[in-house]
């Protein structure tokens, strides 16, 4: 199937793949995909991204200890109930039958049922997050990754028409010394390229900017003196990383 002609798929198996819910072969051939097709790694990059955001929002914190022994005991109580279920059968399978036997039958289909139970709200829970994740996500009317010489990802761009902003966010190891900045560039065809913005060096920023300052065909960011080259200038630095901006379907 081409994922490109049905856009609300490839936002959903992106949403899955960051979540982590996409798995086996479905997860190996969306990565194929996004390996050979720029828009399906953008759809990727770009949903790993919102998740990423979502917990730089929480502060890390050091597990205590008693973590660590509610796992132990979920893990034992897992063995007991398994070893359990094995002599369940290898009675049944003797024949056994004797009073109180049905009562073990009972608990154990009750643990069963309560297991079942909290898969389920669990995978309701993830759906609903994914669901509004997918509802209250920024539009995203143009994506770009922008690369190095060697086709490594550095940075990804994305245009919110609604909010007329350019979200970046640095997806690779690149950083800047600080006596230098990195400057966005869009490249219309055959005129000089026109720049976006000077980019601050922390892992996201938004610049403002129109439909009309998007509408080309690629982007492109170049290294240059702090503060980056003055208006009406073109880039006096060496282009680091470059890429086609593709239009997507809102």
């Amino acid at each position: 199937m081409n994922l490109i002609a049905h856009p609300e798929l490839l936002e959903l198996l992106a949403a899955s793949h960051a979540l982590g819910t996409l798995r086996g072969g479905a997860r190996r051939r969306f990565e194929a995909l996004a390996r050979e097709q720029a828009p399906v790694r953008a759809a990727a990059l770009v949903w790993q991204g919102r998740l990423a955001s979502m917990t730089e929002l929480q502060p890390s914190v050091t597990p205590d200890p008693a973590v660590w022994t509610r796992i132990r005991n979920m893990i034992d109580a897992e063995q007991s109930a398994l070893a359990l279920e094995r002599q369940r059968e290898a009675a049944r399978a003797a024949g056994e039958s004797r009073p109180g036997g049905w009562l073990r039958s009972l608990a154990l289909w009750r643990t069963a049922t309560a297991a079942g139970a909290l898969a389920t709200v669990l995978a309701v829970t993830v759906g609903l997050n994914l669901r509004d994740q997918l509802q209250n996500a920024p539009a995203v009317q143009y994506v770009a990754v922008l690369s190095d010489d060697k086709e490594a990802a550095s940075m990804l761009v994305t245009f919110d028409p609604k909010k007329k902003q350019l979200v970046l966010q640095r997806v690779g190891g690149y950083r800047e010394g600080d006596d230098k900045s990195l400057q966005l560039w869009a490249l219309p065809p055959g005129g000089a390229p026109r720049s976006l913005g000077v980019l601050g060096n922390a892992p996201g920023l938004r610049l403002a900017a129109s439909a009309s300052d998007v509408a080309v065909p690629a982007l492109a960011i170049s290294l240059e003196a702090k503060g980056g080259v003055p208006p009406g200038s073109g880039p006096k630095g060496p282009i680091l990383f470059k890429g086609a901006l593709i239009e997507k379907t809102l």
